[in-house]
């Protein structure tokens, strides 16, 4: 029986404080703060109406540290599950350390003015966790999140060595708009803009985005989409952690629709993140750009399809070459019938949650800060089956995997 306190209300944040109200015997009291109320509130009138739980919500200024930790200290939450910007993860693990709370999060620290995924920032808070005896896990989405853990399943159970890691996000929905994005656009669009770079032979490369693609077929008659090769931030503490990769990519599918709309807003200066002056007022084009296109929150009541999202991995057992791959398959209108979201939120919403329960039952409440792979992923993986998110592993030929050019 533990207090949590989710800080974020978009479409991440709702799924993950419906998926904790119908987990009570874990999630004993749910308060969920953001910077416009009226998103908690209506979050918190959904899972009233859903699970007949009743949630406090709070206005909050995330960028705060000092109201931050007042509301901590007002709320004394175990854990605080950070579903807020990316730019706000330092102020509030700020925050959790002056007020002596667990942190938990599902995207690493991102600089506003500049495009990085890195995390040596959060990675640098490590002694002042471990000093505070707190614990703070990084990265507990999808991906990266869940395909930490897939890939450390595979290392404990069916590899003697991994030697190449292909992570394939594949979103077969159709949300039935000109153009939008499945989640917030402006942390999708800086992602999908960014230099790309792969791991390969001890060294990370970096290319032009979106330059490599392929066509793939995803299991299950999901669908055959063109994926690209760009960067994500799970890539850097995999082959920190697992250093016998020698290979590393990272493939997100993308419609040829999606692509000529961000190559037309590249083109005029909408997808910029420096800022500009208009009528005397300082405006940065990529936040406006937000404010104008359809809430990723509101897809759900019209998306339809499947995501699939998965891992290729190829090594070595007892000497021979092994490959497998790894994967979940996901219903839009299934997840909106359930919490009222589509499946790109779901994906994320139910790892975080999960994430937070291993925390609170102690499995993962490691002092320091750590990131998914560092810890045993056996009941994250069976609480994955549990909650929403069923996964498939599928041993491939040595054919196969050079078919899916994963060697």
């Amino acid at each position: 029986m533990s207090k949590v306190l989710v800080i974020g209300a978009g479409g991440v944040g709702s799924v993950a404080v419906h998926k904790m109200a119908m987990n009570q015997d874990i999630f004993s009291h749910i308060s969920l703060a953001s910077r416009t109320k009226s998103k908690c509130d209506a979050i918190a009138a959904s899972v009233k109406e859903r699970t007949g739980v009743v949630i406090d919500t709070y206005g909050l200024d995330a960028d705060d540290v000092a109201a931050t930790t007042a509301l901590l200290n007002q709320i004394k939450p175990s854990l605080v599950v950070n579903l807020a910007l990316p730019y706000q993860d330092l102020n509030i693990m700020d925050a959790c350390l002056a007020a002596g709370v667990h942190y938990m999060d599902t995207a690493n620290y991102e600089p506003l003015d500049v495009a990085k995924f890195e995390y040596h920032w959060q990675w640098a808070y490590q002694d002042r966790f471990k000093d505070a005896g707190l614990a703070a896990l990084l990265g507990s989405g999808f991906d990266p999140g869940v395909t930490s853990v897939f890939t450390t399943y595979l290392k404990k159970h069916h590899f003697d060595r991994i030697d190449t890691l292909d992570i394939l996000d594949c979103n077969g929905g159709d949300h039935g708009q000109a153009f939008a994005t499945n989640f917030n656009p402006e942390i999708n669009i800086r992602e999908v803009t960014a230099e790309c770079r792969h791991f390969e032979n001890g060294s990370f490369v970096e290319t032009p985005p979106m330059s490599l693609h392929q066509s793939f077929t995803c299991p299950d008659e999901v669908g055959t989409y063109e994926i690209y090769r760009m960067y994500h931030e799970e890539l850097e503490s995999l082959v920190k952690h697992i250093p016998t990769i020698r290979r590393a990519q990272f493939w997100m599918s993308f419609s040829p629709n999606y692509l000529k709309h961000l190559e037309v807003l590249g083109n005029v200066g909408m997808t910029r993140i420096d800022p500009v002056i208009y009528n005397g007022v300082e405006i940065i084009p990529l936040q406006f750009l937000k404010a104008v296109l359809p809430d990723p929150g509101d897809l759900g009541k019209t998306t339809k399809g499947k995501t699939c999202i998965g891992n290729i991995v190829t090594g070595l057992k007892d000497g021979h070459f092994k490959a497998i791959y790894v994967y979940n398959i996901c219903d839009h209108e299934a997840c909106f019938a359930e919490v009222g979201s589509q499946a790109i939120s779901y994906t994320t919403g139910v790892p975080a949650m999960i994430g937070a329960k291993q925390m609170l039952e102690g499995k993962w409440r490691k002092v320091g800060v750590w990131n998914m792979e560092q810890l045993d992923p056996d009941d994250f993986m069976a609480d994955l089956n549990q909650f929403g998110l069923p996964w498939k592993c599928v041993e491939l030929t040595h054919q196969q995997a050079e078919k899916l050019a994963v060697i």
